[in-house]
């Protein structure tokens, strides 16, 4: 991280000299940091000489705006923004904050300070971005993700060079960037401890952060000595009842080696490994204990006593299981999956990325894939969350109303038309998102009207004579393949082309590997939507059932099953079993014949029935015959599924936690011989 201003000012003047000359940035002359910032500012085609007044300004509607949806960030940041002003007081300097897009939300400073910095607009209401504005703290923090010290020259437009600026991010509990907090003032008075201060608020930020967000959680507390438990400098774990890490502070993420990725979707087993079972009896009186973390370090842990009795008071009580005899929990195989389906996950951080830039989403995928569900997490988790999310179904609007529906129309533009006309589904999605659901069934003659909007970024209402202007981020949704629309002259070629800045294909249920985690969150939301409020369990037997099923309703078809068999519970019933379960899916699901991991795997995949040889030979007992047949079987469906586990299972009529179990089995086998 870049912490300190360049040593050499000479460097640092031949360096800009060079910039200025010939555009080449010089990594050799100034820090990594600064070099790989200046590198993307003149990417951003921005001049180092620019004479513009300052960064862009959002207006006062769109500041309020902003500062609203981030109450809770600005709460807890200003008594710390205060307290920081009070140690710098008179020194020339302030104190701002800015949202995780780069816009100053709140600023303290001197009074003569402030004079000076208004001339850059470095005040509230500001864009500092880097691709804004070039290398600053503020901007080039967001980008980096680290704390930053951005000195004089250092800044790339050469009209902030009077500044010198330290900047660290804040992140929530679930790692996710909240935004910078950054001290400037007068290069001239630069000081190496500003960098220092800047990092404990951004400290003093998160850990408000995370005791607001975790009022209900088991919290712990870990430091590398005893007596740092309590301080500043110690990192916070907020837990689950039942183990899992829900929230993380930066350092408790440095010390577990945890990703914001983790958080949520891991148990504190899988990071402590044996020692987390001495957590689950910390001692009464908030005494510290000693373990050691996966990664051989040691650190001490304290929970609050209090907090702990609090939190098992209020849990639900456990309720027996129907069926004793029922060995692994729906609950504890979930733990034991990975969670979210990998190609899922990284989809959706792909369309988080390009969505933000305003470039259009394409979802590809079968009916009931969760297109939809998609679309709305990504509006959920994007910038524009807080605006409209419109969603219109382009394949079950009568066709004479589609173009009203979606354009508007004035009043009187045709008989039934509503006096006061209507301003359609696009402009309503001004500001936010628009979801086009089976755009593939749009009437050629309205995607050359898509079209034009999306070009002009304005639409014309039916009957209108004026465009009025929109802003939306547009996805699109189809089971079509919509190249293949194209070539067949079904799709028009440049709105293909036009909507399709990311495609993004769903995969099927029976391509997915987090199944299980699927029917517990069903499950979840199913129990609290039922009149009877309860979350039921599942046997493990028919768990392994359903994850032969192809599925191929997908995620609709499954939500139904589920559904179905949770109103068939009876009031005293929590584990749900065959009976449950419509007679439709007993055919295909329940009345194959349960594999047994101890029946040897003979599989048509492995060989045709007229060449199974099971008759022994001399040398080579009937046994030796169904391992071989087994591992073969096993490697051609792995090599049919191009190494899906998940289907290479289904391919062999088992479980992948089975088909892990055989492949272990084999390899012991073979390092034996």
């Amino acid at each position: 991280m870049h912490l300190r201003p360049s040593l050499s000012q000479d460097r640092l003047v031949e360096a800009r000299q060079r910039l200025l000359e010939s555009g080449d940035v010089s990594p050799e002359l100034v820090s990594e940091v600064v070099a790989r910032s200046w590198q993307r500012s003149r990417q951003a085609g921005l001049s180092p000489m620019e004479l513009i007044s300052g960064p862009p300004l959002v207006n006062a509607s769109t500041l309020k705006a902003a500062v609203e949806q981030e109450s809770e960030f600005l709460d807890h940041a200003r008594p710390v923004m205060e307290f920081v002003f009070d140690q710098m007081r008179d020194s020339g300097s302030m104190v701002v904050l800015a949202n995780a897009q780069g816009l100053l939300l709140h600023s303290l400073g001197d009074p003569e300070f402030l004079s000076r910095a208004e001339r850059v607009s470095l005040r509230p209401g500001a864009l500092w971005k880097e691709e804004l504005r070039g290398t600053n703290a503020i901007g080039t923090a967001l980008v980096e993700g680290q704390p930053v010290v951005v000195h004089g020259a250092e800044h790339y437009l050469e009209r902030n060079g009077f500044l010198t600026c330290s900047a660290a991010p804040v992140r929530a509990p679930d790692g996710r960037l909240c935004g910078v907090i950054d001290i400037s003032g007068d290069q001239r008075g630069y000081h190496p401890h500003t960098s220092a201060l800047v990092r404990s608020a951004s400290r003093m930020i998160e850990d408000k952060l995370f005791h607001a967000r975790h009022t209900r959680d088991l919290l712990l507390r870990l430091h590398p000595r005893a007596e740092g438990l309590g301080a500043v400098g110690e990192g916070l774990i907020a837990l689950s009842e039942d183990g899992w890490i829900m929230g993380a502070n930066a350092i408790a993420q440095d010390w577990l080696g945890l990703t914001n990725t983790q958080i949520g979707s891991i148990t504190l087993d899988r990071v402590l490994g044996p020692h987390a079972v001495r957590l689950q009896n910390l001692p009464g009186n908030g005494q510290a204990t000693r373990i050691t973390t996966m990664r051989g370090d040691t650190l001490f842990v304290r929970d609050e006593p209090e907090r702990r009795r609090r939190v098992w008071a209020s849990g639900a009580a456990p309720k027996p299981r129907a069926n004793p005899n029922a060995s692994v929990p729906l609950r504890t195989l979930v733990r034991r999956s990975h969670g979210v389906d990998a190609r899922v996950h990284l989809s959706t951080q792909r369309a988080l990325k390009v969505q933000a830039q305003g470039i259009p989403l394409l979802i590809q995928g079968e009916s009931g894939t969760g297109k939809e569900v998609f679309a709305r997490t990504l509006h959920k988790q994007g910038p524009r969350q807080d605006k409209p999310f419109v969603a219109v179904n382009c394949a079950a609007l009568p066709e004479g109303l589609i173009e009203s529906e979606l354009f508007g129309y004035v009043g009187g533009a045709f008989t039934g038309a509503r006096r006061e006309g209507s301003p359609g589904q696009i402009r309503m999605a001004d500001g936010g998102t628009l979801f086009l659901d089976e755009i593939g069934d749009m009437p050629l003659s309205l995607q050359a009207r898509l079209l034009r909007v999306l070009q002009d970024k304005a639409v014309v209402p039916v009957g209108g004579t004026h465009p009025i202007a929109v802003d939306f981020v547009l996805v699109c949704a189809t089971h079509h393949q919509l190249k293949e629309a194209v070539a067949q002259g079904r799709f028009r070629e440049d709105l293909y082309w036009r909507i399709a800045g990311l495609t993004v294909q769903m995969p099927a249920l029976r391509e997915r590997d987090d199944l299980i985690p699927l029917i517990s969150d069903m499950l979840h939301t199913l129990g609290h939507d039922m009149k009877h409020g309860r979350i039921p369990d599942m046997a493990d037997e028919v768990v392994e059932a359903l994850m032969q099923h192809p599925w191929p309703g997908n995620l609709r078809q499954l939500h139904a099953v589920l559904r179905t068999a949770c109103a068939l519970l009876s009031p005293h019933e929590n584990l749900l079993h065959w009976e449950h379960f419509g007679e439709d899916l007993w055919d295909d699901v329940f009345s194959k014949p349960y594999r047994d991991d101890d029946v040897p795997l003979v599989s048509e995949v492995a060989a045709p029935r007229q060449t199974l040889a099971l008759q022994p030979t001399d040398d080579v007992q009937p046994e030796t015959n169904l391992k071989r047949l087994s591992h073969t079987a096993i490697e051609r469906a792995i090599r049919a599924s191009q190494g899906n586990m998940s289907q290479a299972a289904r391919r062999l009529g088992i479980s992948r936690n089975t088909l892990y179990r055989r492949l272990k089995q084999l390899r012991e086998a073979e390092d034996e011989a």
